[in-house]
């Protein structure tokens, strides 16, 4: 029997679309550029919390977490690093919190998320 030589394929092709650096739609202590959240991260953190986590189709409480920050940016082409995330929700997570349901809210608005 002669055995036919086989190709094995390592790598497969894929197709790129070299994408656009994203940005934050607001800063992260923008809290005036939209106090009705601003407020809710304040007093009701739990609850903004879960709503993020629902807008991204996630567990409650997973809003504030890293992987949250992470898969965000990543989804939306953010420049940053997971210890920058983390950082990030150390030091300010109620501004981070509110900062990505800022996003959110404006992402939605204008038919991008």
């Amino acid at each position: 029997l002669a055995m036919a030589s086989q190709t094995v394929i390592t790598v497969q092709p894929q197709f790129s679309v070299a994408q656009q650096p994203g940005e934050w739609q607001t800063g992260l202590l923008d809290c005036c550029s939209d106090c009705g959240v601003c407020l809710c991260g304040t007093f009701c953190f739990l609850c903004l919390d879960c709503q993020v986590a629902g807008d991204m189709d996630e567990c409650c409480l997973c809003g504030s977490s890293v992987a949250m920050r992470t898969l965000y940016r990543t989804r939306y082409n953010i420049p940053g690093s997971i210890l920058g995330d983390f950082c990030t929700i150390w030091w300010c997570g109620q501004c981070s919190l509110c900062q990505l349901k800022r996003d959110i809210n404006r992402r939605r608005a204008l038919g991008i998320f």
